[in-house]
């Protein structure tokens, strides 16, 4: 079956204007937008505004919604980055696409292990290496450079367009979906479908298209043992010291085989549907290339490929990311942490409710803490993906279409996006404009 001609000719001119491209997503990578940096905040607003500028030069409408200020940690504020909010397009015959983007990073340093400087685009057999390649410049670019297309060639946008690209994705969204919630009667009230490029293919050889995804909850548990730091060759032996107890702590939520040890969370998971494991065996999903892409020698769940999958998507997961306040730095430092605290997450799956889980996951900590001394237990916060307070907000069901491949380390070192993945996928949202367009 031969393509339309139209995306032919939208095909041809995206392979021609390749380099201009990856320039644009080098441009895009040098600005370290890490929304979770305050003190680069004004590097995300230069992000957002860089996009903007990118949109205006298609003719789209710009508004910058104000989200306010965030209150940090040290009870300062800052503010918190505008959204963009777009319109393109306003022919009441045509259907109307909403995309969503965000333009915010997560932090990346080249000690942390990156072969590359992580804010300097670089192409190393036909992958491009920088923060936000992947996650989510690329694909955000993917959807312009696509626009830009039709509109080089004269061939009518076959949609009018709706944009929502934010700058705190990767810091929780924080006052996204009270914005679009406010804005539900107005500028989404004619959307008639959401698509998001921001996931990835299971594999490397064949595209996906992603009907859900899993919910977030985030937990910190804080443990002081002193009002200040204290010298261990000094005090020693003579403290319950707070590291050894967050750690003790946290090694109690999960087991070595990603079994998570909280009683009652599992109550509301979904059965199995009598057909889903075919489903599974089915799917483009090598297990052998997954332990090489993460460099590791063994995968739980005896490697078996379909409960790795389920693992993967239809079960709850527990993750341990981090503790503040300990020293972390090269080098030695003799000291006794005043206080630490402990981060951790959950990934939720359909039908899970996100205050039982928080209910079981409280108790369980208060349980195991009574072994040594009691704590200030605190839940720093939760989080609904933007995806269902879209869903919510148009009364549409999203759809979600990857560009970057499986191995693309997104929020890891040495992130990348393939050149094939980035160029392709442009030609992917320009056809899937084109195939809207051809809806009743």
């Amino acid at each position: 079956m031969s393509l339309p001609s139209e995306l032919t000719q939208l095909f041809s001119y995206i392979d021609a204007n390749k380099s201009q491209y990856i320039d644009a997503l080098k441009t895009a990578v040098a600005i370290p937008s890490v929304s979770t940096w305050p003190d680069k905040r004004n590097e995300v607003q230069r992000m957002v505004e860089w996009c903007a500028d990118k949109l205006r030069a298609l003719g789209t409408e710009i508004e910058f919604a104000d989200l306010g200020e965030q209150k940090l940690v040290d009870g300062k504020t800052i503010p918190l980055p505008k959204v963009i909010l777009g319109k393109l397009g306003k022919d009441p015959k045509k259907k109307t696409v909403l995309v969503y983007g965000h333009l915010d990073v997560q932090p990346a340093f080249k000690e942390d292990g990156w072969n590359t400087e992580p804010f300097t685009l670089t192409e190393i057999e036909g992958k491009l290496y920088g923060r936000g390649a992947s996650d989510d410049k690329g694909p955000v670019l993917c959807w312009i450079h696509a626009v830009e297309a039709f509109q080089k060639l004269n061939i009518e946008i076959p949609v009018n367009l709706r944009f929502v690209f934010e700058g705190m994705e990767e810091s929780g969204s924080e006052g996204l979906d009270d914005l679009l919630m406010k804005r539900k009667n107005d500028f989404l009230s004619d959307t008639d479908y959401v698509c998001i490029s921001d996931n990835y293919w299971l594999g490397k050889k064949r595209p996906c298209l992603t009907y859900g995804l899993r919910g977030l909850v985030y937990y910190s548990v804080e443990i002081a043992c002193a009002v200040k730091d204290l010298h261990s060759g000094v005090f020693g032996g003579t403290v319950h010291e707070a590291m050894p107890d967050l750690c003790w702590l946290l090694s109690t939520l999960v087991d070595k085989n990603t079994k998570i040890l909280i009683p009652g969370i599992e109550r509301d998971i979904a059965p199995l549907l009598h057909n889903e494991n075919d489903m599974y065996k089915k799917i483009d999903y090598e297990v052998e290339d997954y332990k090489k892409d993460l460099g590791v020698e063994q995968l739980p769940h005896n490697e078996d490929k379909t409960k790795l999958l389920m693992h993967k998507w239809r079960y709850p997961s527990l993750s341990i990311h981090g503790i503040e306040g300990a020293f972390y730095e090269p080098g030695a430092k003799t000291v006794i942490p005043a206080k630490v605290i402990g981060k951790f997450s959950m990934r939720l799956v359909p039908n899970q409710d996100p205050d039982h889980v928080t209910e079981c996951v409280v108790k369980y900590l208060n349980k195991k803490w009574a072994e040594r001394v009691e704590p200030d237990m605190t839940r720093e916060g939760g989080s609904i993906p933007v995806t269902l307070t879209l869903q919510e907000a148009t009364g549409k069901n999203v759809i979600l279409i990857p560009v970057g491949a499986c191995d693309d380390g997104a929020h890891s070192q040495n992130e990348k996006i393939d050149i094939c993945n980035y160029i392709e996928g442009t030609k992917l949202l320009g056809a899937y404009l084109h195939e809207v367009g051809q809806l009743d």
